[in-house]
């Protein structure tokens, strides 16, 4: 990488790492190092130009922008000649055409490597203590995302098939790999919502390769088939998920290991159209899963009798009942993708390429990962769990500490490390408490607007409009 100033190249690295608590003595504080980010920069050949769009400075004017209510590029950019103009610097203008050029400059890699590796980077070095029985574990599940209707996105992430065109959104399939430990995102997976080798199932299988030898994935029955069992057992990584459907358990067959739980074999089935024959052939013949029925007595819950289908069959080290808590800690990816599509408001996306949808998804997960470090930092402070802290309490108050931050000079580390540590104390206030037998119904009070639903595309609602056809 070509720098024709290293040292405002160090200058802008720091005050990244200011933002976001990665620097002074803290824990967790190389999780966005300067090396990681020279490196993803050497690697992908991203010249260094000297300009104000530099890769760092619209990498934090992005994440500002994510992080920020107002969504748009023209505030991102107000913000940024804000902050010039507090140092002493020139003013740049406030149009966003450089700022978007810039975002368009930055190849897709540069985000999404280091979206991926902040949150592997935090999920390496979680306490002990966070972890169940001494394993990793992960949770799988899915989404989907919207974009602008722009002929370009509508062509790589068509709308639902059963729309009439020029009605719908374009429609981006996600699936993600989070931690329960700390909440970090440590993959993504993208395609379409619909098509061949379109599923959240396809996309595990592109994302499988991170899960750690030792470890333990939770997903919902969807993942609940043979393939996925033996691949996974293959890397030594086990299964826990909700019972599928078109599958019965009988309780009076197999092995009994105790009241409603037992070991049975499932035979290989025939090979799925998705699975090449390469890949199929060499598998086992059998596989042995275990079976387990808990019934749940909470009134309002749907569901009163849960059946699991998992690979840990040592039923003393693993009771049914504690593997009926952990799967119901798979909640947690729901509550994740909440944090993801309505705290950073990433459930409609706003630019209008494909590239750029995907760079602000990646910029999305960068922003969220870089949150759940600060709330890992006031976990391990406090000694909490990082589960315990509110999500969007920690941006609140991170924004609310930002600006005070940024107007710390270089070499006031005490100040600064104050304020990491009265950060840090609030944060830590803000617990979210445990309520295991809370139940609320899925109604509103709240009546929202009713208008009517576009019927034919706009630009024709429009002209009916303007020749008096129709009156809205």
């Amino acid at each position: 990488m070509r720098h024709c100033n290293q040292g405002r190249f160090r200058q802008q690295v720091r005050f990244l790492q200011q933002q976001y608590l990665q620097d002074g003595n803290l824990p967790f504080s190389d999780i966005l190092s300067s090396e990681l980010i020279e490196q993803t920069l050497t690697a992908l050949q991203v010249g260094w130009v000297d300009r104000i769009f530099t890769p760092l400075v619209t990498l934090c004017v992005f994440l500002g922008q994510v992080l920020s209510a107002d969504h748009s590029c023209r505030a991102a950019v107000a913000r940024l000649v804000a902050h010039r103009v507090a140092r002493k610097e020139r003013r740049c203008s406030a149009r966003s055409g450089a700022y978007c050029q810039a975002r368009k400059r930055l190849p897709e890699a540069f985000f999404s490597q280091i979206a991926r590796q902040t949150g592997q980077r935090l999920e390496d070095n979680v306490k002990s203590r966070w972890l169940w029985k001494n394993r990793r574990v992960y949770i799988f599940d899915g989404a989907t995302v919207s974009m602008p209707d722009t002929p370009q996105n509508q062509r790589a992430y068509p709308q639902v098939p059963q729309q009439k065109p020029g009605l719908g959104f374009p429609l981006m399939r996600i699936a993600v790999v989070f931690s329960l430990a700390c909440g970090a995102v440590l993959d993504v997976g993208m395609c379409r919502y619909a098509g061949k080798g379109q599923s959240e199932l396809a996309l595990l299988r592109q994302l499988w390769s991170i899960f750690q030898p030792g470890s333990i994935v939770l997903a919902d029955r969807l993942m609940c088939t043979w393939f996925e069992f033996v691949m996974l057992k293959q890397r030594n990584v086990d299964s826990v998920c909700r019972f599928t459907s078109y599958r019965t358990a009988d309780f009076r067959r197999g092995k009994r290991l105790g009241k409603d739980d037992h070991l049975v074999t499932w035979l290989k089935p025939q090979k799925p159209r998705s699975v090449d024959a390469e890949t199929y052939k060499p598998l086992p013949d059998a596989l042995t899963v275990r079976e387990c029925r808990v019934r749940l007595t909470q009134p309002g819950f749907r569901v009163s009798v849960l059946v699991l289908a998992t690979t840990l069959l040592d039923p003393i080290a693993y009771p049914p009942g504690e593997l009926a808590q952990l799967y119901f800690a798979r909640w947690n990816a729901e509550l994740d993708l909440r944090s993801l599509k309505q705290t950073l408001q990433m459930d409609v996306l706003r630019c209008k390429t494909p590239e750029l949808v995907r760079k602000e998804l990646w910029t999305h997960i960068l922003a969220y990962n870089l949150i759940r470090t600060v709330l890992a930092q006031a976990a391990h402070k406090h000694d909490l769990l990082p589960r315990c802290l509110s999500f969007k309490g920690a941006i609140q108050t991170l924004q609310a500490f930002q600006s005070v931050i940024a107007e710390q000079g270089e070499h006031d580390a005490a100040q600064r490390l104050r304020l990491y540590q009265e950060l840090l104390d609030a944060i830590a206030t803000h617990e979210v408490a445990n309520r295991p037998n809370r139940h609320e119904p899925r109604m509103k009070k709240r009546h929202m607007r009713r208008f009517a639903h576009l019927s034919k595309p706009r630009a024709e609602i429009k002209r009916d409009m303007a020749q008096g056809l129709i009156t809205i």
